[in-house]
């Protein structure tokens, strides 16, 4: 077996063989997977704000599993993200996983980084084999789905709140470049969130968020968003995003950040903007079945404001942590 790196640059064959390798090994997981042209244009373009690298491990001509780190470039630079590390079914449980953990800490190593941070769902292998390699816990998360099929949208119609001072914008697809500055004001509210020891607040530099708005287009994805602002001085006050994956099957959709900034929260912006992307959602993509979302178990929130929308728990999440 041979550890070697995805040239971003030339991926040829090797790229879509991991993306197969991480279909195989998640999919008995309940909800979507990462679709593969996200998947390409994560590894060949790399995240907003983040440097990616990619390994498989090769068995003769055969993929037999693989790596995906990220290393953000504006903030964290003591870290790099283990986003992915997956072993195809028939190849586990022979050494390979823990080899490529030993390459992906190495090459955290090379980055001059001390701290690995990886997820994985709660009670699975994949936090078995966690643990007993030395990642201790860091934060809990849980993903939560709402069934559109049967959702009570009277009753959400009901919920929605008229917020005296502020109004909606909406579009569709990336922003608009003079939407970029609000937006990376608005990102800055995500900072708020929990987020596990030892992870700085994240910085969103205008071409980070042009860049991420650049994605969009890249991956073929379907973006609904809507941004809260106050009318008397035109401040952007929230957003809130769903995304859809065009080759993700089984009619899911995504409702990704959705933040509030500080100076205006108690007039139940967050809620207004979660409604009125939902029925934009629901009366403009009828094939879409399920929303899923993730939250931190903490952020009690949010929890509270997805829960009253009808959305239920699906399964949780860990995060983990390795000091190199």
């Amino acid at each position: 077996m041979q550890i070697q790196r995805i040239d971003p640059e030339r991926p040829g064959r090797l790229l879509p063989a991991l993306h197969d390798a991480f279909v195989a090994a998640y999919a008995g997981q309940p909800g979507p997977l990462w679709s593969r042209r996200r998947f390409e244009v994560d590894v060949t373009r790399g995240f907003p704000g983040a440097e990616v690298e990619a390994h498989v491990a090769v068995d003769g001509d055969e993929v037999i599993g693989g790596t995906m780190l990220a290393f953000p470039v504006h903030e964290n630079l003591h870290l790099g993200r283990l986003a992915v590390l997956v072993v195809r079914p028939e190849r586990q449980r022979a050494g390979v996983g823990s080899a490529l953990l030993a390459h992906a800490v190495e090459r955290v190593r090379a980055r001059g980084r001390r701290l690995v941070l990886s997820e994985t769902q709660a009670g699975s292998d994949g936090a078995r084999f966690a643990s007993a390699r030395g990642f201790t816990l860091s934060l809990g998360e849980a993903r939560r789905v709402l069934d559109l099929r049967a959702a009570d949208w009277d009753g959400l119609r009901r919920m929605l709140p008229e917020p005296a001072g502020y109004r909606v914008e909406r579009w569709l697809g990336p922003a608009e470049p003079g939407l970029l500055p609000d937006l990376a004001t608005l990102l800055g509210g995500m900072n708020d969130a929990p987020r596990g020891e030892g992870v700085e607040e994240s910085r969103f530099p205008l071409d980070s968020v042009r860049f991420a708005e650049e994605r969009i287009g890249l991956a073929g994805e379907t973006v609904y968003s809507v941004l809260a602002r106050r009318i008397s001085d035109g401040a952007p006050a929230g957003f809130s995003r769903i995304f859809i994956s065009p080759d993700v099957p089984g009619g899911w959709a995504a409702q990704a950040d959705t933040a509030v900034l500080a100076g205006h929260r108690g007039h139940r912006l967050g809620l207004l903007m979660k409604l009125t992307n939902l029925f934009w959602l629901r009366e403009s993509e009828p094939g879409v079945k399920r929303v899923i979302t993730w939250n931190a178990r903490s952020n009690t929130h949010m929890l509270a404001i997805n829960e009253a929308m009808g959305f239920e728990l699906l399964d949780e999440w860990n995060d983990w942590r390795l000091d190199v």
